[in-house]
């Protein structure tokens, strides 16, 4: 379903019926967490030191506890979180990235996010390892909403500077053998403000090298390991805000990620 640029531009998301049974998946800006999911950022400082921490990766550069400031929102009451650590001015990555203390296989996520200035930069990263690019003003396979290096997003579904964004996920981890041999690459669907952008596309690798995500310095970003990672935020050095993040563990074992 595709919204029209009004309704995107006041928030509403969109609902999808699907035909065994009848259940319902919101997305878009102001979704609401269900049943069974777990609040990540809820705009407070107490949740942002109770369930992250920063990604000590080979370029980490701050120092605990996490810097990223508690602020303001700029467009709805409340308070929202800027990834604009002071470690990782001049966008050096890796220097500041906040990470879940808790680690995920198969999942749904919810993201919402605000870019105060043009050219504002960050990332949400599945597992610690493979970036969902926030970058205002690029539409390349490095650019908004893509699977970073390998599939391009739509630009238009964007809500532009100074107004809230959302991506809503369902994300499969790769799976092993008993002998912890790769056999299935990662999978995931992702709506982008209510619109379905990427469908139930495979990620080959890991991009940005060790300083980038778990599993990044292994053979060039292709040598996935079987274990769970976190959910990651960059910090590039940029003014982008987060808030309303929250994630329901799923079991995608004899599933795709299409929902």
């Amino acid at each position: 379903m595709k919204l029209n640029p009004i309704l995107r531009h006041i928030g509403l998301f969109c609902v999808l019926i699907f035909i065994n049974g009848i259940s319902f998946a919101q997305v878009g800006v102001g979704v609401k967490p269900p049943k069974g999911a777990e609040m990540l950022i809820d705009g407070s400082k107490k949740m942002l030191h109770k369930k992250w921490q920063y990604w000590e990766g080979p370029r980490f550069s701050a120092e605990p506890p996490i810097k990223w400031e508690i602020v303001k929102d700029p467009v709805d009451k409340g308070n929202a979180v800027s990834s604009n650590d002071p470690a990782g001015a001049g966008g050096k990555y890796g220097a500041a990235d906040i990470v879940t203390k808790e680690e995920f296989m198969d999942f749904r996520l919810h993201v919402e996010f605000l870019i105060a200035n043009e050219g504002g930069n960050s990332g949400v990263y599945l597992q610690n390892r493979y970036e969902i690019q926030i970058l205002d003003g690029d539409t390349t396979s490095h650019g908004m909403a893509a699977i970073i290096n390998e599939h391009a997003a739509p630009y238009h579904p964007y809500n532009g500077v100074g107004a809230w964004n959302a991506y809503d996920i369902t994300f499969k981890a790769a799976r092993f053998d008993d002998k912890g041999k790769l056999t299935e690459k990662a999978r995931v669907t992702i709506y982008f403000n209510g619109e379905k952008i990427h469908s139930d596309q495979s990620i080959q690798q890991v991009w940005g090298g060790p300083n980038s995500g778990m599993d990044g310095g292994n053979d060039g970003g292709k040598g996935i390991t079987d274990r769970p990672g976190g959910i990651k935020l960059q910090a590039e050095g940029h003014e982008v805000l987060y808030r309303n993040i929250w994630i329901k563990k799923l079991d995608l074992e004899d599933n795709d990620t299409d929902f």
